[in-house]
């Protein structure tokens, strides 16, 4: 996997072994919340699984921002798309313009539709799918269609 350029500020690096720099965002208890619905952060083994789970059954990325690595994103097999950006760097409209950039992977790799399963009180992640394109199917569950 290469690097994908999003813009002079945001590109996508492939995932390496980082729990230096990655561990800090997930031991965040509403960051944690928001991607689990569970109260708690992440032990550092619960994240090197997490990654190696993500990495073995897709295509994982670092996001980087202006030269800082600042959250992670990734496109998995079953066509779910999952996105974390760090509590200091949400609100900037980082996820919205990854997103695009998912929605072109999936596309190169012949997919037709992308999911993203977002809890119901997720409101933030919603509104960044909701933007980008993505449907409200059923429950928790929102999908975009290739065209």
């Amino acid at each position: 996997m290469e690097n994908r350029i999003i813009d002079s500020e945001l590109t996508l690096i492939p995932y390496y072994p980082n729990e230096e720099v990655t561990l800090p965002w997930y031991q965040d208890p509403e960051l944690c919340k928001q991607v689990d619905d569970k109260d708690g952060v992440y032990s550092l083994e619960n994240l090197q699984a997490m990654y190696n789970y993500l990495n073995k059954h897709g295509r994982l990325y670092y996001i980087s921002y202006q030269g800082h690595l600042v959250g992670d994103i990734c496109l998995q097999d079953n066509s779910e798309v999952c996105i974390v950006i760090c509590k200091a760097y949400q609100n900037r409209h980082i996820g919205r313009r990854c997103i695009p950039e998912m929605l072109k992977l999936a596309k190169e790799q012949g997919l037709q539709s992308v999911k993203a399963h977002i809890y119901s009180f997720n409101t933030q992640s919603q509104r960044m799918f909701l933007a980008a394109g993505f449907v409200h199917t059923e429950g928790e569950w929102y999908e975009y269609t290739l065209a």
